[in-house]
């Protein structure tokens, strides 16, 4: 066997062994059409658990503190229970009647028996990723640019919740993705979703790491909230820079010592 054949048969392998382990040991479960709105709706959860404890943290820890976006705005119980209790809401009215038809009407999940290899893994995510992120674009530009849409549908809406989601779910079915690799996307982009909201510039976030500038990131998606007519894209930079609504995030609210600095370019 030549090398270029032993390192293709390597990658056919490394999920393999996982795949095998998922399918023999969690078979039913995998296959519900419940899966993957549990799998969002949990990985959605623990995330804002997570970042809803650094906020309470960071008045009291400047090891946190320093990395906020505004580090002078320190997060309070009432806005806690007050954004818990939309969201509550909106899953409760939208999400659970949604994934209760999926389960009623969607035929369980084939398993395959062969695992996607790395390539056609990764691979897969990416384009799931740029379809999206063109989907959204397009949908959050639309509900910028028409009046009646977002003072009707945006910001924490179930018609945001529903097109978000049907994208999520129908995008890998379009691209023929193995459905680990669309649980995965499903996972990654609530990761991201979560990660764009939570208010925060570390140094391993995604943006940190995607170099020139491709990726938006919760300075970016903080420079949307401050200048609502740019940055749309939920992922990468490239729709905003075509589209002429692209904006650089201002001078950074936080510094090294956490002292806060004066936000430019706020529109009231």
């Amino acid at each position: 066997m030549s090398n270029v054949d032993n390192v293709t048969y390597s990658q056919d392998l490394v999920l393999q062994p996982i795949w095998d382990y998922l399918r023999q040991n969690y078979h039913d479960l995998l296959r519900s059409p419940l899966f993957p709105v549990v799998l969002s709706v949990t990985t959605y959860f623990l995330l804002v658990a997570l970042y809803t404890v650094l906020d309470l943290l960071a008045p009291n820890w400047p090891c946190i503190n320093r990395y906020r976006l505004h580090p002078d705005r320190p997060i309070t119980w009432p806005n806690i229970w007050t954004t818990l209790g939309v969201t509550i809401y909106n899953h409760l009215l939208y999400i659970f009647p949604a994934a209760v038809a999926q389960w009623l009407w969607r035929p369980p999940t084939p398993l395959p028996p062969e695992a996607p290899t790395l390539f056609s893994f990764f691979l897969g995510i990416l384009g799931c990723m740029v379809v999206f992120d063109f989907q959204y674009y397009l949908w959050h530009l639309l509900h910028h640019r028409v009046a009646w849409l977002y003072r009707t549908f945006h910001y924490l809406s179930g018609w945001e919740l529903f097109s978000v989601g049907f994208w999520a779910t129908v995008d890998p079915i379009l691209l023929q993705c193995h459905c680990l690799t669309a649980w995965s996307f499903m996972v990654f982009n609530v990761y991201v979703s979560t990660e764009d909201h939570c208010g925060y510039d570390f140094p391993w976030a995604t943006h940190n790491l995607v170099p020139f500038g491709l990726w938006g990131g919760a300075p970016k998606h903080d420079a949307h909230h401050q200048r609502p007519g740019t940055n749309f894209a939920p992922f990468f930079s490239h729709w905003d820079w075509l589209g002429g609504t692209h904006t650089v995030p201002a001078a950074s609210s936080h510094s090294a010592t956490g002292e806060p600095e004066e936000m430019k370019g706020r529109k009231d």
